[in-house]
C-alpha cells in the first residue's frame, strides 16, 4: 500500500484547498477509504469517509457542510475539498485505506489556517 498526500499548504480563514492522494499497491476501487488528521497536541482523528464506490460519504461533525470527499477510481485519487476553512482545521491531514483509523504509513500533507 502506497499513499501520497498533495495539496495542502497555508490558507487564510474563510479560504479553500484541495487535497489529493495518489493511492498504488491495491485494487484502489475495491476499498473505502477515509481522510484524517492530527493537529498539534492532539489524537489523530476522522474527518471524512467514502464507499469504495462513492455513492455513500460520511463527514465529522466539525467538518460537515465545509468539506466534500471524492474519488476518481479512473485515477485511483482520492480528493478532500476544503472550503470555509477555520482555524481548528490546522492538522496534518493523511489518507487512509479503509474505514479504520490507523496509525498512518504515509507523510501526509500540512494545512494550516491563518490570517
Amino acid at each position: 500500500v502506497h499513499l501520497v498526500e498533495s495539496g495542502g499548504g497555508l490558507a487564510q480563514p474563510g479560504g479553500s484547498l484541495r487535497l489529493s492522494c495518489a493511492a498504488s499497491g491495491f485494487t484502489f476501487s475495491g476499498y473505502a477509504m477515509t481522510w484524517a488528521r492530527q493537529a498539534p497536541g492532539k489524537e489523530l482523528e476522522w474527518v471524512a469517509k467514502i464507499s469504495s464506490g462513492g455513492r455513500l460519504t460520511y463527514y465529522a461533525d466539525s467538518v460537515k457542510g465545509r468539506f466534500i470527499i471524492s474519488i476518481d477510481n479512473a485515477k485511483n485519487t482520492l480528493y478532500l475539498q476544503m472550503n470555509s476553512l477555520q482555524p481548528e482545521d490546522t492538522a496534518l491531514y493523511y489518507c487512509l485505506k479503509g474505514l479504520v483509523v490507523t496509525t498512518p504509513n504515509s507523510q501526509g500533507t500540512q494545512v494550516t489556517v491563518s490570517s
